[in-house]
């Protein structure tokens, strides 16, 4: 799928997808609790209150640049606390190039944070070592984020994560640690959104009158528009996470900026009551 904004255009590249239990992530999301939010369904939940997901990647066409935004679970990957995210063999590159977007040609990786479902095809495994999936590419971390991972005490999970995922970039010269304000070129930045991750970034796009924001993992789902309070099960910070869906979501409702989630479609915010509802155009 593709979206225009202005004269960039946003392509999705899927990993995975599918709707069921959301236990693991958003556990306040019952399926009876879901069927009585209908303006979910059909596009967000199924009519029997699943939560539609994605784990997937975006690619921003702008100008000559070819950005991908978070790089999903990859192949080949071990020690994931979710049995079916290990040793995957999915047709993720074949999409990709299909899509016009061999990995040689992308110029820069944004990874929104560095939690597993949003680095693992920033590298690849080749001859028994982790190599950068992107060869020509300059990786974009933020330097908060990159900090925190590589200095805390973290899960074991998460050590793995950075050590195939993360690290191998670094080693290899393509790693560059950025302000949680970047500009990446005249249409493309930054901006902080702090709360799923400590060093969590979202971006922006502004091209010819028209604006975009990819929020990576401010929201995991549009549930979370309405009940601003359910906060993932991996959020790292809780409270900081439902404030800021309800600073960045308050600032956005009502306008034409299209809203681009990290495992679900665009749509635009509206204000409902002291909450929001994301609706596929504007105004509903």
């Amino acid at each position: 799928m593709k979206w225009k904004v202005g004269t960039a255009t946003i392509t999705k590249i899927v990993e995975i997808e599918g709707a069921g239990g959301t236990k693991f992530i958003l556990p306040q999301a019952s399926p009876d609790v879901v069927r009585e939010m209908g303006w979910l369904i059909p596009r967000y939940a199924t009519a029997d209150g699943r939560l539609r997901m994605a784990i997937q990647s975006y690619v921003i066409e702008a100008g000559k640049r070819r950005i991908v935004v978070d790089t999903c679970l990859g192949n080949d990957k071990q020690g994931r606390h979710i049995p079916i995210w290990n040793n995957l063999n999915t047709p993720y590159l074949f999409k990709l190039t299909e899509a016009g977007f061999a990995p040689e040609t992308i110029d820069t990786v944004v990874c929104t944070h560095l939690h597993v479902d949003h680095v693992g095809w920033n590298t690849r495994l080749v001859n028994g070592r982790w190599v950068p999936t992107f060869p020509n590419a300059k990786y974009l971390f933020g330097k908060t984020e990159y900090d925190f991972w590589s200095n805390q005490e973290v899960s074991k999970e998460q050590q793995l994560v950075f050590a195939d995922s993360v690290k191998p970039v670094v080693d290899a010269g393509q790693a560059e640690l950025i302000a949680n304000e970047r500009q990446i070129s005249e249409e493309i930045s930054t901006f902080p959104t702090p709360g799923h991750s400590p060093g969590h970034l979202s971006i922006r796009i502004r091209s010819d009158g028209e604006e975009a924001v990819l929020l990576g993992d401010v929201a995991h789902h549009p549930v979370q528009f309405e009940h601003l309070d359910w906060s993932s099960t991996f959020d790292s910070d809780a409270k900081a996470s439902a404030r800021m869906r309800e600073e960045l979501f308050g600032k956005l409702a009502g306008t034409k900026v299209r809203i681009f989630g990290g495992h679900f479609d665009p749509g635009y915010a509206v204000s409902e009551g002291r909450a929001f509802r994301l609706y596929e155009t504007p105004g509903k």
